[in-house]
């Protein structure tokens, strides 16, 4: 992962703080760079700004699972899930299942 993605993401961040999208964004790239505590970081303040952001919530729950947070990837996850059934994605519940499971 190049460091000039990592800024651009860095700089959306900061140019658009309140966009769920930009945090997410940054969120994914520290995931993909397996810098849980920075996804964490990131990826909770999309999930505050839209707290129905399911992609960022089961971002958010392999985050925590990443850095080796049961708990808190548990519980991010069953958001994740709650979010995606509410929204009519049974699909992405089913996965989100999948996640959960592995998780022992």
């Amino acid at each position: 992962m190049s460091d000039a993605r990592l800024q651009q993401f860095q700089q959306m961040v900061a140019e658009f703080p309140d966009s769920p999208m930009s945090h997410f964004s940054l969120g994914k790239l520290y995931l993909e760079r397996r810098e849980y505590a920075e996804a964490v970081k990131s990826l909770e303040a999309a999930t505050r700004l839209d707290p129905t952001y399911a992609a960022a919530l089961v971002s958010l729950g392999d985050a925590h699972a990443g850095a080796g947070q049961v708990a808190p990837a548990r519980e991010a996850l069953l958001r994740a899930r709650q979010v995606a059934l509410d929204q009519k994605h049974p699909s992405l519940a089913e996965e989100i299942d999948e996640r959960l499971a592995d998780l022992g």
